[in-house]
């Protein structure tokens, strides 16, 4: 038997998966790191604590597997959050903390980008939607407040890239983290003119050539062995981003299907044979699976970020955390959930906590509570904030059929696929069955392990490898008597965002100005 390794730097935690050729999960550990947030949208990590915890979860995975096992592992691949701007020295050390995906400190020089390139222009190089989160906007704002930090920087890593450098002594980015940059010209395969002319700077001076995917771009060194137990001269390949690595996981394979990676954030698939009519909502890019052409990528910014929320501010007495919830508040959630009838008695939540990328892709976007009264309960709020997300969700889906796709089931992986009560809600919001897949699958990175092995010749196909691999475990239906109930509440959800936004940005200018 052969074994493969995947794992993923996510937003929060890393997690990492070692399963077999047939795909049966031998061993698996994960680990939580610290994000720093900082008044006006600094959002940031140390990229030192990624490469300790990645030793962490290697440790965690070598500790389960004997002498047998451990020889026949073949490959390792790593996916991560996308996109960050990490700058090392020629020593590969850091040279400040990461700004990661969530920051919003450059939008006024996203807005001084799009004003000398053109909103459509640049939306035409980039096949994207100008957002804060991409890379171009962030580096003009090294440019111009830590332009002594710039000069000294030898190369511009993604997560995964740095764990590969830390692993390999060997610098690399691959093509798909390459194409989340906003860096890239999708129509030359190149780093965009326009966009380095506006920035004032080469991305080659900065970036690691682009390579495939599943490129092997070195092997474990005996430093990195002693450090991870990872075996000496393992192959490390390119890896990819969380979404596709996700994508892979979830097991969508074929036209019709959707996934919704639900954690953090949502990322949210579906396959498309061309690319999106206007790229004023949705983005597309070309997918490596033999049976979809292209496949949209979509990301909502707080589905499950909006239940922590709730959990961190307004939360559980003693008297409601018994033993059992203490353990696992999320099941308490569920419960809790249930005692609130359809529509939350009359509360509708938008989920816009930190503003939202897909399909608004407003920075200004509020979360909000619509309806409260004396008679409103925590369980009411809880039941909106699981209905919230999924009405985000049903937009994000709408978009996907207006630029020419059907969408009759949704797979759905990560976190939020435990919350049955919340799957539930999910399947009737959308009216689509939705596919659970069994708990050994599914996680993203089961994902990288398939990349890994493609890179390494184990698999041959991707298409017929995920069809294999991945299994469903349960289906659940939409509940009819909640389906008429949420298509009304739907309609309300998105005219109070219509309604509401522009005076939104007025409050936001105000509250800035005070």
């Amino acid at each position: 038997m052969e074994y493969l390794i995947g794992i993923d730097i996510g937003t929060t935690n890393i997690k990492g998966v070692l399963f077999d050729s047939e795909g049966s999960v031998i061993a698996k550990a994960e680990s939580t790191y610290k994000t720093y947030y900082q008044e006006g949208g600094l959002v940031e990590q140390d990229a030192n604590d990624w490469w300790k915890e990645i030793q962490t979860v290697c440790k965690g995975i070598m500790s389960q597997v004997g002498e047998t096992v451990s020889s026949h592992i073949k490959g390792i691949s790593i996916s991560s959050q996308t996109p960050t701007l990490l700058l090392v020295n020629q020593q590969g050390i850091p040279l400040r903390n990461a700004i990661i995906w969530m920051d919003s400190r450059a939008e006024q020089e996203l807005e001084e980008i799009l004003n000398d390139v053109g909103r459509e222009k640049y939306t035409k190089i980039t096949g994207m939607l100008p957002a804060v989160s991409f890379l171009p906007a962030k580096l003009l704002w090294m440019k111009k407040n830590e332009s002594d930090v710039l000069k000294k920087t030898h190369y511009l890593l993604q997560a995964n890239g740095y764990a590969n450098y830390k692993l390999t002594g060997e610098y690399s980015l691959d093509l798909d983290q390459a194409s989340l940059t906003q860096c890239i010209d999708i129509g030359t395969g190149t780093w965009s003119k326009e966009i380095e002319k506006a920035i004032g700077i080469q991305f080659k001076d900065y970036f690691p050539d682009p390579v495939s995917n599943t490129k092997i771009i070195g092997y474990v060194t005996e430093e990195a062995s002693k450090m991870t137990q990872l075996p000496v001269n393992l192959p490390v390949v390119a890896g990819t981003s969380d979404a596709i690595a996700a994508m892979y996981a979830s097991g969508l394979s074929k036209m019709g299907e959707a996934t919704e990676v639900a954690g953090t954030s949502s990322l949210v698939f579906a396959g498309t044979h061309e690319p999106p009519k206007t790229y004023h909502t949705v983005s597309a890019q070309k997918c490596n699976l033999d049976t979809i052409p292209f496949v949209f990528n979509s990301p909502i910014t707080a589905t499950g970020a909006s239940i922590k929320w709730f959990i961190d501010n307004i939360g559980f007495s003693e008297e409601e955390m018994s033993d059992e919830a203490k353990k696992n508040v999320f099941n308490l959630m569920n419960e809790k959930a249930l005692q609130s009838k359809p529509g939350a008695n009359g509360i509708i939540f938008s989920p816009y906590m930190m503003g939202e990328r897909a399909p608004l892709w407003n920075n200004h976007a509020k979360g909000m509570f619509i309806g409260l009264s004396l008679n409103s309960s925590k369980d009411d709020m809880i039941r909106s904030i699981f209905e919230g997300t999924s009405y985000a969700l049903k937009s994000v889906l709408e978009e996907f059929k207006r630029n020419g796709t059907k969408i009759e089931a949704l797979r759905v992986v990560g976190g939020g696929a435990k919350s049955q009560t919340w799957l539930e809600i999910k399947a009737s919001v959308l009216n689509i069955p939705i596919y659970v897949l069994e708990e050994k699958t599914g996680d993203v990175p089961f994902g990288d392990a398939i990349i890994a092995g493609l890179a390494v010749g184990i698999y041959k196909d991707l298409t017929e490898t995920i069809r294999n691999i991945i299994k469903v475990k349960k289906i659940i239906y939409p509940n009819k008597e909640w389906v008429n109930i949420y298509e009304e509440r739907y309609v309300f959800f998105k005219k109070f965002y219509e309604n509401l936004d522009l005076s939104l940005k007025e409050y936001e200018q105000i509250c800035k100005i005070q």
